[in-house]
């Protein structure tokens, strides 16, 4: 079938690449010349595992393409997906000008009848909005439009993987033409009809999707208390961690437990430093502003949001109570983007990490392995190394900021050598403390119980003899 994306950040970018690996004619448009120019040059300007290889063979296979021209990426589609931001607003809201603005190019220059899906995050009852623009707009009376939602459900690092093998397709519709027409554009995924080709190493086998068809409304929704729902998970796992470094408890072994509940699970049960990313942290305040318009109390999900903004000033307080004083210390930092397997630092709590370390005095070297040129062009002033060891070199102190497995294989021993102070501040519970501190490591991480070096234990009436004696003389 032929289908046209508009937007060619994350979503697009994936959701495009991967119906066209479907078998699908697709052609992709954004209102960013610079990146358009970029991907027609093969090049992909982000981070997505598997993501450069596919789009490299279908633009070969002319199954796929990308332009400027947004008149003619309309009109070349039957079916055109919205894939644009939802930004967040300085209250929380979404910012919809970007699908309004969408819906009036579609409206004014579409010559044929189209099927609009929204594929972009939005608030529920957008889509009702989406079809009062269209027919506003509409420049040809001949052309007809149908509106559905089709959330997407990808996580960055796993995105492709996510696309070609979900665990479900949500398609919100109101007449069975848009069902049957998006039926069709993902039959090669809901019947599993195609293998993952050679460069997909690592793709789960492929297994066929829940395919849930609701209302409009109804997909809208669902994607918001989804991912609501997760971020109260992260954030439970918090409140847990917490309390377990009161009580002497191992967060570790606490969710691990919890996870074995098959109505849990483990996913999601990670105690750290919180959530980040642009999806979880603008979806649980656009769901919250959502809630409040509609008069429904969402106070559970303000205290997840309280609990995940509270997780920085709790790290930022264990590397004062480490280091006493900030000022004039070297700091390394490992990892930047807001999660493994992406360049992505939108919202990453490294980056106000490194706000308040830099506003302490501190000096600050970092590594990460995708992550360093987008975090140079915000912060500038701090020293980027070209590997791990280079950070620790000299340094005060280490912070893991993202779970990058590479971390986790490091040559400790080494590392500890090279520091002024073998001291690492864990914000992602990544490594063994046991192995830490055989190689002389202070190491410090959320909720968990760590032995501390033994000390020579006096029974209790001993010294009290021993004090009345000193008394006595």
């Amino acid at each position: 079938m032929r289908i046209t994306v508009i937007g060619c950040g994350y979503v697009g970018l994936v959701t495009g690449t991967c119906f066209a690996e479907a078998g699908h004619q697709v052609v992709c448009t954004d209102n960013d010349a610079e990146r358009i120019a970029t991907l027609k040059a093969g090049i992909v300007p982000i981070y997505e595992p598997h993501l450069d290889g596919l789009l490299t063979a279908n633009s070969r296979a002319n199954r796929l393409s990308f332009t400027c021209d947004a008149t003619a990426a309309v009109n070349s589609g039957d079916a055109i997906f919205i894939c644009v931001g939802t930004p967040p607003k300085e209250n929380g809201e979404a910012d919809l000008s970007a699908i309004d603005d969408v819906a009036r190019l579609i409206a004014t220059e579409a010559h044929t009848s189209k099927l609009v899906v929204e594929k972009s995050t939005v608030p529920a009852q957008t889509g009702q909005q989406l079809k009062r623009v269209l027919s506003v707009y509409r420049r040809d009376p001949s052309v007809d439009f149908r509106v559905a939602s089709n959330p997407e459900f990808l996580r960055e690092g796993t995105a492709v993987e996510d696309f070609l093998h979900p665990d479900r397709i949500v398609l919100g519709v109101e007449d069975e033409d848009s069902e049957a027409q998006l039926r069709e554009i993902y039959r090669p995924i809901l019947e599993a009809k195609f293998n993952c080709p050679a460069h997909l190493k690592g793709c789960p086998s492929a297994k066929p999707a829940t395919l849930v068809v609701t209302t409009i409304n109804s997909a809208e929704l669902i994607k918001h208390a989804s991912n609501s729902f997760l971020a109260m998970k992260i954030s439970y796992a918090n409140m847990i961690a917490d309390l377990c470094e009161k009580v002497g408890a191992d967060i570790k072994e606490v969710v691990h437990a919890m996870g074995l509940d098959p109505r849990i699970g483990p996913q999601f049960l990670n105690a750290g430093l919180g959530f980040g990313g642009f999806c979880l942290p603008k979806d649980v305040q656009a769901f919250v502003r959502l809630a409040e318009r509609s008069g429904v109390n969402f106070h559970m999900l303000k205290e997840a949001e309280l609990v995940n903004k509270r997780r920085i000033d709790l790290f930022i307080e264990k590397i004062r109570q480490a280091l006493w004083v900030i000022k004039d210390k070297q700091v390394g930092i490992l990892g930047l983007a807001f999660k493994a397997n992406t360049d992505d630092i939108r919202f990453a709590p490294s980056l106000e990490v490194i706000r308040r370390l830099l506003a302490e005095g501190a000096q600050v070297r970092a590594y990460d392995q995708e992550a360093m040129d987008r975090t140079a062009t915000i912060f500038p002033e701090i020293q980027f190394c070209r590997e791990p060891h280079e950070v620790a070199q000299d340094a005060d102190a280490l912070l893991i900021l993202t779970e990058w497995p590479e971390f986790r294989q490091l040559d400790w021993g080494h590392i500890s050598e090279l520091m002024s102070r073998p001291l690492v501040i864990d914000g992602r519970n990544l490594l063994d403390p046991a192995t830490l501190m055989e190689h002389g490591f202070e190491y410090h991480c959320f909720g968990r119980h760590l032995e501390e070096p033994q000390r020579q234990f006096v029974p209790a009436p001993i010294l009290k003899a021993a004090s009345n004696a000193m008394q006595q003389s």
